[in-house]
């Protein structure tokens, strides 16, 4: 292992943006718990939201053949739902408050490797800005907070809510198991796809397993490229990662797991009938992940890092298309 560079003074954690909300105008005393929480880092949190926002949209569609349908009656959408709003919000929040759970999990059995790997050496735990006892606190509130969100829904999703947790407390340990955690990550990350869906009709269906399988090799392909960065760290302390099995063939395997997401959105949007419209606006999210592929530099971590927050875009290019798909299709 190579000498290390101090720790920054105001406790800003190595892989934030210098004007982050969190260490701008964030109390001082919450600092370390929102950064615990990632809330310097929101990129994360949208990567969650995405998948559940999609499910929500696909699902909206569905009440075609429903005898009620939740209507935007000041857009004059009366024979077309748009996918409900107050779900979409109820979903945000709990993107981020979950994703904010994951992470201080993820970090409390992480915290003696992390203080080992320069990029997460700053955070909290490892640095000392909290103890662990205040983190599983903080894990606690967060965890609290989830629940009342979750408890918003209907008793099908109220059920597979809670089934996540199963997913979210082992994929922390997956990395010192297989060279696979990605994939662990990407059953984890994308249970809103299921969730979402279940919030609006009550039950499942073959539509969302297919958006969930493929936006879980979505999270498989960005959270390799994220994996790059520590690649070197991750090889000395014995730690796994699909970035050090794959190496230098990592950009040919992203076209598969790529390829693979890809196929999935178009097969969702056949099963519940998108329009034309949709397969037209869809080209703009598939052109966003094969750029992903070229734009990468495994070799050049501040790269992989912007590749990878890229994938912010792409979950709204997605959603974008959902939307002109529905509305395209709407008999108004």
């Amino acid at each position: 292992m190579h000498a290390q560079p101090p720790l920054p003074e105001n406790g800003q954690v190595a892989d934030a943006t210098d004007k982050n909300w969190v260490d701008r105008w964030a109390p001082k005393s919450t600092r370390p718990y929102l950064r615990l929480a990632r809330a310097d880092r929101t990129i994360g949190s949208w990567l969650l939201f995405w998948p559940s926002a999609w499910a929500i949209a696909f699902a909206a569609t569905q009440y075609r053949h429903l005898p009620i349908s939740p209507t935007w009656p000041w857009l004059g959408m009366e024979a077309y739902p748009l996918p409900d709003l107050w779900l979409l919000c109820l979903f945000l929040v709990g993107s981020f408050v979950m994703r904010g759970a994951g992470c201080t999990i993820n970090d409390i059995a992480d915290r003696n490797f992390d203080g080992q790997v320069e990029r997460s050496r700053s955070r909290p735990l490892p640095s000392g800005q909290i103890s662990v006892a205040q983190a599983f606190l903080f894990l606690a509130l967060q965890c609290l907070i989830g629940l009342v969100i979750l408890l918003n829904l209907n008793t099908y999703s109220i059920v597979l809510g809670a089934a996540s947790l199963l997913p979210i407390t082992i994929y922390p340990f997956m990395k010192r198991i297989t060279y696979w955690p990605q994939a662990a990550l990407g059953l984890t990350f994308n249970w809103g796809a299921l969730l979402g869906w279940t919030a609006v009709t009550g039950s499942l269906d073959v539509a969302p397993f297919i958006l969930y399988f493929g936006a879980i090799f979505w999270t498989i392909g960005y959270d390799t490229i994220y994996a790059h960065q520590d690649k070197t760290d991750d090889a000395a302390l014995g730690l796994k990662s699909s970035a050090l099995r794959l190496g230098e063939k990592t950009k040919p395997a992203l076209v598969i797991f790529y390829s693979i997401t890809t196929l999935s959105l178009l097969a969702t949007g056949y099963i519940v009938g998108m329009s034309g419209f949709y397969y037209l606006t869809i080209g703009f999210a598939i052109w966003h992940l094969y750029r992903q592929i070229r734009r990468t530099d495994i070799h050049n971590p501040a790269r992989c890092l912007s590749v990878f927050r890229s994938n912010r875009d792409f979950g709204a290019l997605v959603f974008g298309a959902i939307l002109a798909g529905g509305l395209g299709s709407a008999p108004f």
